[in-house]
Formats: structure tokens, C-alpha cells, sequence
């Protein structure tokens, strides 16, 4: 785990948080901090309100009530390009990816470098900049691709695993979210995208995961928030609890207080 964990320096804070969609309460209060250069396992039942807290930072919902702060300073996101535009990117557990395209072109899918120069030459992609780039960022993650041309239909789970991360590299993200990185992964590839996402924090990058899986829980995390019905009920350290500890916060086979790292 991060030597930075604790820090006080962090990216992102969401404050009382809500969500109703009908009759169903989704957030209830929901307070969290996510720091720079750590790693924050987000865990809960399914219903628990993950996935509503993801996609309010991501912004493809907004809350009822509460604030994001970046910075301190408070975040209008009312879209997924605004929270791009904020350094806030999010692999989805599909990954999102155009399985039709090579690497390069989904790294920058949307966001394509055009030719210097006059009109005339902007009107053509800047193929070598953006292939540099690239290769400058699976440099960086320590991972090698078999060529940039390939399709991602041709590349192995692991492989685009590294494709989706490799964009928050490009484009400079500063608060990366997982979805359940590692399912249906293999013992291999789930090292290998846990030495990736150590790679982002190591680099000051920070980390919210999404996973029901402890081994990725206890291998990546800094600390955990767990979320039952909608409300924040525990925060844990990894290193001072265990996985049963981790699962009766989940289910509320016990009584489960805040606890704090």
C-alpha cells in the first residue's frame, strides 16, 4: 500500500451526498474523501449505492443535495465531459472500449491530435504525436502492447485492461475510478492490473475501487468505505482489519460502527 496513505492532501471530497430516483433513496448523506496518491476501496451490497455515488462523480447523475469540492473548491459537474475536463476518469468493468479500433485511436477517441500548421493541415490527425504519446504512456505503466496498430478485439483482457488505464495517463487524469477491474481476470492478469493501478498512485494519481473482491481489497487499498442502503456506515483500514470484519460491515451481521484508519 501507499506510503501516502492518510495524507492530508486530497483531490476529490463529496459532501452529505443524495440521491433519490422515485421512491428509492440511492445516497442518504454520503460523505468521502479520496487523497492523492492513494488508493479508496468503495464496497457495499448490490443496492448499496456505489454505482449512484460513481456516476454522480462522473457526472451522469447529479445529486439531489450535497457538494463535490476539487481542491477544495467546489465542482459543477453536470456531464462525463465535465468531469473529464476536471482530470476525472472512470473505467467502466466493460472498460468502454472500441473493440473495432486500435490502441492508439482509443486512447484518443474524442480527443484526437490534429497536424500544426495552417487550416489545411489541421485537417488532418497528427498520427505520429498521438503514437508517441502512447507508447510514452505504456512506458509509464510499465506494460507492453503488442503493436498500437491492433485492433482491441485482438488484445487479451489484461491487455485492454492496461489500454483503458493507459488513457488516464494520456489524458493526464488526476482521480481514476474502477469498476470491478478484475472480474473475469485470471490470477496473472489480476497482478498485472494491480501493478498497474499501484503504477497510477505511485505517481500521485487517486484511486476509488469498486470491487467485491477482497484479495483486490486487501492487495490495493489504503482504506474502505463500506455503504449499506444507501448511507456511508464504516470506514476501515486494511491493515487493521480483517476480510470477515470487511463482510459483516457489508451485510450488517454485526453492528458496525464508523471506524476510523
Amino acid at each position: 500500500m501507499s506510503a501516502k496513505a492518510g495524507a492530508d492532501l486530497h483531490i476529490l471530497e463529496a459532501r452529505s451526498l443524495s440521491k433519490r430516483f422515485g421512491r428509492v433513496q440511492a445516497l442518504s448523506g454520503v460523505d468521502l474523501q479520496i487523497h492523492a496518491g492513494s488508493v479508496l476501496a468503495l464496497l457495499g451490497d448490490n443496492g448499496a449505492g456505489k454505482s449512484t455515488l460513481v456516476k454522480i462523480v462522473s457526472g451522469v447523475h447529479r445529486p439531489d443535495t450535497g457538494d463535490l469540492l476539487l481542491d477544495g473548491s467546489r465542482l459543477n459537474i453536470s456531464s462525463p465531459r465535465d468531469a473529464s475536463a476536471a482530470g476525472i476518469e472512470t473505467v467502466y468493468q466493460d472498460l468502454a472500449l472500441c473493440e473495432n479500433l486500435n490502441v492508439t485511436q482509443n486512447l484518443f477517441l474524442g480527443r484526437e491530435r490534429r497536424s500544426p500548421g495552417n487550416a489545411i493541415r489541421r485537417m488532418f490527425l497528427d498520427r505520429r504525436s498521438m503514437e508517441a504519446e502512447a507508447e510514452k504512456a505504456f512506458d509509464i505503466l510499465g506494460t507492453r502492447i503488442p503493436s498500437l496498430a491492433a485492433p482491441i478485439s485482438a488484445l487479451s483482457g489484461g491487455q485492454r485492461q492496461a489500454v483503458a488505464i493507459a488513457r488516464a495517463i494520456v489524458w493526464q487524469s488526476r482521480l481514476v475510478m474502477f469498476d470491478e477491474p478484475t472480474a473475469a481476470l485470471g490470477v496473472e492478469q489480476t497482478e498485472n492490473v494491480h501493478r498497474l493501478i499501484r503504477r497510477l498512485r505511485d505517481r500521485g494519481v487517486g484511486v476509488l475501487l469498486i470491487t467485491h473482491n477482497m484479495v483486490d481489497v486487501f492487495a490495493l487499498a489504503d482504506r474502505v468505505i463500506v455503504l449499506r442502503q444507501g448511507r456511508r456506515v464504516s470506514e476501515m483500514d486494511p491493515r487493521k482489519c480483517t476480510p470477515d470484519d470487511v463482510v459483516s460491515a457489508i451485510t450488517g451481521s454485526e453492528r458496525a460502527g464508523e471506524r476510523s484508519p
